[in-house]
């Protein structure tokens, strides 16, 4: 009586075997030995149970290893600052910065004479010579931290003169006033939801007022009967009026003619500029604070402004931004329709060679970022069956568009144009 057939567990890989695959020898690089060897003892398990054959073991390691976190992505929404994609992306400049600074710097330390320093002041220099109308300058780690020191060291226990019409949602559920209450200030609420005056404001300021603070409804837009108070005419009540304008913008750009900046604010007559730096001014996320030598040194001297402290990948980031000439945000924003259109179009022939039809279509692309609302931006976008954006959103890299009227739109504003072969490559492999 001959053998019966051989037990296919024999034909299991052996583990070293499976490590050496260069695919696997890579992971390990990057995750760690012990980590791919469970994931590689647990696919020989699963063929050990019959679930998948010896021959799918090495496939099903490398398909269960852990993907990077976070991941790059193509941003084809049309979108120059989404904030689900972390918002503006960081110049050559900016990256080469913080990967020099990732080991010793000399952050906080004057290396002429080997003395303690000015922590960040390369970052700090350079924003206070992008802003000349500012006295002072100081950085935190995110707008809405700004916006707190400036509340806990300048009214806590005091009140903040507001209008009703300003006190706006910041995203993921986050309310201007619960973030201003939670400093242990008191807002006192003027004038209404469409419509605030000068006088509102006036009869509301006391001996407990801390400042009035205005703030720029980044991310809607109200019309109609309305009317709000300027920077300006506040600066003439005689306490310090503090202006969050949100978007980061640190100088008039007629592109965003409506959109507020630091230099127009401060000449205006505010006491401190609040502002983010990764929407439009394309730096890291970070506090901006501008303002008055006296009210910017109270700032950087309370206890809560350490708590608040920048590390120093966010330093070199922003101090390169702010000295590179251009980034990817400015370059987004400017982009010429016309070159869209033509990048557009060769995307579509060459896709089309290889079986793949797609269509090119007008878009309108917008700032995104809480910044500028109701601006758009004409450009152009491949169109492409809906059906595709889930697995081009799953695929690697990433590929992340918008459906609109049953179409999948790729805009390519925000892809830079080095990538439109990777970007081809994406969606060939979708099409099949």
């Amino acid at each position: 009586m001959g053998d019966g057939p051989a037990d296919p567990r024999r034909r299991v890989p052996r583990t070293d075997t499976l490590l050496a695959d260069p695919r696997l020898a890579a992971a390990v690089a990057t995750l760690g030995r012990d980590r791919v060897k469970a994931v590689v003892g647990r696919a020989q398990e699963r063929a050990r149970r019959g679930e998948i054959t010896p021959e799918q073991v090495r496939d099903a390691a490398l398909a269960a290893l852990p993907a990077p976190a976070p991941r790059a992505v193509l941003n084809a929404t049309g979108v120059v600052l989404h904030t689900n994609l972390g918002r503006a992306p960081l110049s050559a400049a900016a990256v080469d910065a913080v990967t020099a600074a990732a080991g010793h710097t000399d952050v906080e330390l004057d290396l002429r004479t080997g003395r303690r320093a000015r922590r960040g002041r390369d970052a700090l220099d350079a924003l206070a010579a992008a802003v000349p109308d500012a006295p002072a300058v100081h950085v935190v780690n995110n707008g809405a931290a700004a916006l707190v020191l400036a509340a806990t060291a300048l009214a806590a226990g005091a009140e903040i003169v507001v209008s009703r019409g300003e006190l706006v949602e910041i995203g993921d559920g986050f309310r201007l006033p619960d973030l201003l209450e939670s400093t242990g200030a008191r807002l006192r609420e003027v004038g209404t939801t469409n419509r605030t005056t000068l006088d509102d404001y006036a009869a509301a300021l006391g001996p407990r007022t801390g400042f009035v603070l205005k703030v720029h409804p980044s991310n809607f837009l109200v019309t109609g009967f309305t009317s709000a108070v300027g920077v300006g005419e506040l600066a003439t009540l005689g306490v310090p009026v503090v202006a969050d304008i949100g978007s980061g913008l640190l100088a008039p750009d007629p592109l965003l003619p409506d959109e507020p900046d630091a230099a127009s604010t401060l000449r205006a007559g505010a006491a401190l500029v609040t502002a983010s730096g990764d929407k439009l001014l394309g730096g890291p996320q970070a506090g901006l604070l501008l303002g008055a030598a006296d009210v910017v040194e109270r700032l950087r001297r309370h206890p809560l402004a350490r708590a608040l402290r920048v590390d120093k990948l966010t330093l070199a980031a922003l101090a390169a931004t702010l000295h590179a000439p251009d980034n990817p945000t400015r370059a987004a924003l400017r982009a010429d329709p016309a070159a869209l259109r033509e990048r557009t179009e060769r995307l579509r022939d060459a896709l089309g060679v290889a079986g793949c039809e797609a269509e090119v279509v007008p878009s309108a692309a917008v700032v995104g970022g809480g910044g500028a609302p109701g601006v758009e931006l004409d450009s152009w976008a491949l169109s492409l069956p809906e059906a595709y954006a889930a697995p081009l959103r799953l695929g690697e890299p990433p590929v992340l568009g918008r459906v609109l009227r049953g179409r999948l739109l790729l805009d390519l504003r925000c892809v830079p144009a080095a990538a439109d072969d990777v970007l081809r490559a994406a969606v060939l492999r979708v099409a099949g």
